[in-house]
């Protein structure tokens, strides 16, 4: 059962200057970005920082309005919403409660004035889970219980509790509504390696538990390898690569991918493939993006056609689509052949 289903979509920031702040540019974070998410997957979003990912992220659950584009969403009970317009007022309510968000950082996430009951209480109290707040403070106690905490930390602060705890408190928020679809932006990356593992190794079982589904984004792609059922390789606010897990890491298309592949160091020093692939320079300004192919400034591989025209998607395997001329070509001849 589809969740999210999202087309061509696209956010793009204003540059402002001057005494009146009149628009002078924009930022490209995101350029016609397809994606489905379907009930119970894992999705994972990798790519360099500042390529898009936790702007896509902010713009489905709506932090960010989309400057162009659709966000499909199912409801639960079969019927199909378009949020990028006007909702009424119970379908908004119901998409709010299903598709929730664990940000990067969990220093800034919550809020040092509150407790952690009151923390957690918040979302529990907007949608009015339950009418008799006892009951809904012993529910506290059993989510702080199911994200690895003691029920009596309900009553201290933020500050008193590592970077994992906190982490977990934020989860432990998040899933208090018992959302359809998990955004997790990063939700490892201010952690220490070992406090990591655990983090993931709760979100795995709390999808196991719930059937939920997640959008996993990091830059981490050993993290998002283990996480993910599929994954989507961004660029400059592009979608380059999408395959399954198994796919992407077996048989990598797009040159991007495969330069990422490359970095990731093996821990057996026969195994690995630091240098074979080497990208010079830094990827353009989404306030000024190159013509034709993003990558094509940076691509070992460019053809002439890239500098022109951006590429189309096409499936070189099942489930496998990479935006690229050489691959597109390969792919044709083969189909010839």
């Amino acid at each position: 059962m589809k969740i999210l289903a999202v087309r061509n979509l696209k956010k793009y920031f204003p540059i402002r200057s001057g005494v009146f702040l009149q628009v002078t540019g924009w930022v490209r974070a995101l350029q016609a970005v397809d994606l489905d998410i379907e009930q119970g997957v894992t999705v994972g979003i990798v790519g360099e920082s500042g390529c898009g990912k936790s702007t896509l992220g902010r713009t489905i659950v709506k932090i960010y309005e989309p400057t162009a584009g659709s966000i499909t969403y199912h409801d639960p009970d079969g019927h199909v919403h378009d949020i990028t317009r006007g909702l009424p007022r119970k379908v908004r309510a119901t998409f709010r409660r299903d598709v929730q968000m664990v940000f990067q950082n969990p220093y800034d996430s919550l809020d040092p004035r509150m407790t952690i009951r009151d923390i957690i209480r918040e979302p529990i109290d907007t949608h009015r889970l339950f009418a008799d707040s006892k009951v809904a403070d012993e529910y506290v106690g059993g989510l702080l219980t199911k994200v690895g905490l003691y029920p009596e930390y309900a009553r201290r602060y933020p500050h008193e509790f590592s970077g994992g705890q906190r982490q977990r408190i934020a989860i432990a928020r998040a899933i208090s509504v018992k959302p359809r679809l998990l955004i997790c932006d990063e939700p490892t990356s201010a952690l220490d390696v070992s406090v990591q593992s655990q983090i993931i190794n709760l979100l795995k079982d709390l999808q196991r538990e719930t059937n939920m589904s997640l959008i996993f984004i990091s830059h981490n792609l050993d993290v998002v390898y283990h996480m993910s059922d599929r994954i989507i390789v961004m660029y400059l606010g592009h979608v380059l690569e999408s395959a399954p897990s198994h796919a992407l890491f077996d048989r990598p298309a797009h040159p991007y991918t495969q330069a990422l592949m490359a970095a990731v160091p093996s821990w057996n020093p026969r195994y690995r493939k630091l240098g074979e692939v080497k990208l010079e320079g830094e990827p353009p300004s989404p306030i000024n993006p190159p013509p034709g192919c993003p990558f094509h400034p940076r691509c070992p591989h460019r053809l002439d056609v890239c500098d022109r025209v951006m590429p189309e998607a096409v499936e070189v395997a099942p489930a496998h689509l990479c935006a690229c001329h050489l691959v597109a070509d390969d792919t044709a001849r083969k189909a010839k052949a």
